[in-house]
């Protein structure tokens, strides 16, 4: 279970996440939509993990892998606009959420 400040860190993540792939992470993204569904941090708070929905790009698994290599990238960005309310900036791992693919596929197999 986690901690209100846990959970008021990660909705700040996950919003702050959110706008930096959204606006300022165009080169990573290269027109592919970016939406950050869930970040769960840690109880130290040095590590969150952020789970990423991702739409218009037919190689999911590449994309992925390339912000995962431009990870650090982002934290700094990350970083630049959190610096006055978190001491660090956890480190950043990042999965795909595919749930949305689950609930396409279980309607599918309904219809």
């Amino acid at each position: 279970m986690e901690s209100k400040r846990q959970q008021r860190i990660s909705r700040l993540l996950q919003k702050d996440l959110g706008e930096i792939f959204q606006h300022e992470a165009g080169s990573i993204t290269r027109g592919a939509m970016i939406t950050v569904t869930k970040v769960h941090v840690t109880r130290d708070l040095s590590i969150s993990r952020v789970y990423l929905s991702l739409f218009g790009t037919e190689d999911k698994q590449a994309l992925l892998e390339k912000i995962r290599d431009r990870k650090n990238e982002i934290k700094f960005k990350l970083g630049n606009r959190i610096r006055h309310q978190l001491r660090a900036v956890p480190d950043l791992e990042f999965y795909e959420d595919d749930s949305l693919d689950y609930i396409d596929n279980i309607e599918r197999l309904l219809k």
